[in-house]
């Protein structure tokens, strides 16, 4: 895995870390490929339990797309007269972002900087943002005249509504973490000193809690976003007979009876 993504696991939490700083955590080719087999190893991986996706440096969470690489690639796909450089979106903002919504334990972003394009759509991949009062949150798309990518068409309408979300793809500018506070973009706000600390408090919490009811609440959501009340009812039945039958349930009752806090086994 290239050292521009840092990888760790410990004690059930899994911690990724963009680590272009200098680059204000842009993403390169090389960047993608190492994020996309870090979310992949989380998802895969049953010893992790929950994962904080992060980046190093104050200034930016990521900026998103590499635009340095991107048009020398792009210089490179007109000499060939072919679109390669376009794949991206198939080869890599796909396959992350079906990793991160996808997989069947939580994941928090600790956003600590500018969330711009693609960056944008890693964190609200996510399911949980814990944000700096100093980061901001930037569409870019329309401002380099591509359209939305890394899922940011599906998440973002989801999480501020259809029309906030035209607005903010239309008219691409920096919002403050406030605005994505009110928002409903930032689910928890922090001064920035304090964002990496509150960040893996908040994950920490999560891979000691009940994996599997969390993995159901996941797809839960997920799955009413898209269906109707009848088929989501059903499918909380079939959920709730999966949490039911889980380890933890059995922990989490017994704890509760005897006036003890549980201790989960994520299983």
């Amino acid at each position: 895995m290239a050292d521009t993504v840092l990888y760790e696991v410990s004690d059930g939490l899994a911690t990724i870390t963009l680590n272009r700083p200098e680059a204000m955590n842009a993403l390169n080719i090389a960047t993608k490929i190492a994020l996309r087999d870090a979310v992949r190893a989380a998802a895969d991986d049953d010893a992790v339990r929950a994962v904080l996706l992060t980046a190093a440096g104050e200034r930016a969470f990521c900026v998103g797309q590499d635009l340095k690489e991107h048009i020398t690639l792009l210089a490179s796909d007109r000499e060939a007269g072919t679109g390669a450089t376009m794949t991206t979106v198939k080869e890599h903002y796909n396959p992350i972002v079906r990793a991160i919504a996808g997989m069947a334990k939580p994941v928090v972003a600790g956003v600590n900087g500018v969330a711009a394009g693609a960056g944008f759509g890693l964190a609200l991949a996510a399911d949980y943002r814990v944000v700096a009062d100093t980061a901001g949150f930037n569409t870019s798309f329309a401002g380099v005249a591509l359209t939305a990518d890394s899922g940011i068409s599906w998440t973002l309408p989801r999480v501020v509504g259809p029309g906030r979300a035209s607005d903010l793809l239309l008219f691409p500018r920096t919002i403050t973490a406030q605005d994505a506070y009110d928002l409903g973009i930032a689910n928890r706000l922090v001064p920035v000193g304090e964002l990496h600390a509150e960040a893996e408090k908040v994950a920490r919490q999560l891979a000691d809690g009940p994996t599997v009811a969390y993995a159901a609440l996941k797809e839960a959501v997920a799955y009413g976003l898209t269906h109707t009340l009848e088929e989501t009812l059903e499918k909380e039945d079939e959920l709730q007979s999966r949490a039911g039958a889980s380890e933890d349930h059995a922990i989490a009752v017994q704890a509760f009876v005897n006036k003890e806090k549980p201790k989960y086994l994520g299983r």
